[in-house]
């Protein structure tokens, strides 16, 4: 995207963070890497038929996040499609999918950046898949219809990962006038395309969900979270 005269893609990329940034955000990812390769070590020992499921929340994600559809602001969003796994699975789960996928494209999609996967992987490995989580759950407890908790989880995930995009970014860049200045031209320049990007994953996840429990509904019954999926 253009700010300050620089093009930048969603994620953030190669070398557009002082190293210092860089640093911090890799520090910051890396205890929840840590808690993730763990919890997915203790979902695939209680049930290897999980295994399926997160080799599919894993591809959705790479495929979704991969594509780089173009702004009207000369920039490039995309959906991050974190937020199915996040209701299958378990945001936790998603740290360590969020890793592989965002390193992959880094490397042979040049999309995104070596330096830059620390707040790459914070902004959508960790704050997208918790938002979601913790908004799916919530509309669950207020017994919401299903439909409508897995479209706001989806949207407002995907949602959450651009707003903290734009704060790494802001606070990496403040410019003259400041962080929140930053921030908020960043957010504007976001908002163009990802705001109708992240209610189109909204819907795409609900059609997948639903084709999943049509095809696979055991295997998302027998999940913790999954259960309760379906009306289960």
């Amino acid at each position: 995207m253009t700010v300050t005269g620089i093009i930048v893609g969603m994620h953030i990329m190669e070398g557009f963070l002082p190293v210092g940034w860089a640093a911090f955000w890799l520090l910051a990812a890396l205890p929840f890497v840590i808690i993730s390769i763990r919890a997915i070590d203790r979902l695939v020992k209680d049930n290897s038929k999980a295994l399926l499921l997160l080799g599919f929340a894993g591809a959705f994600t790479f495929v979704l996040s991969a594509l780089k559809l173009p702004s009207v602001t000369g920039s490039c969003s995309h959906p991050t499609g974190m937020g199915l796994g996040a209701i299958l699975l378990g945001p936790a789960v998603m740290v360590a999918v969020a890793v592989i996928v965002l390193l992959f494209q880094a490397l042979l999609l040049a999309h995104g950046g070596i330096t830059t996967l620390g707040a790459n992987v914070f902004s959508m490995g960790i704050v997208g898949p918790f938002v979601s989580y913790g908004i799916y759950v919530l509309c669950q407890k207020t017994k919401m219809h299903q439909g409508v908790a897995v479209f706001l989880a989806a949207t407002l995930g995907s949602l959450a990962t651009y707003v903290l995009t734009a704060l790494q970014l802001a606070l990496a860049h403040p410019g003259v006038d400041g962080v929140m200045v930053s921030f908020a031209k960043f957010s504007t320049v976001f908002a163009v395309t990802q705001v109708p990007i992240s209610i189109a994953e909204g819907i795409l996840t609900i059609l997948v969900i639903n084709l999943l429990l049509t095809y696979s509904r055991e295997e998302i019954h027998s999940l913790r979270l999954g259960k309760s999926l379906g009306g289960e």
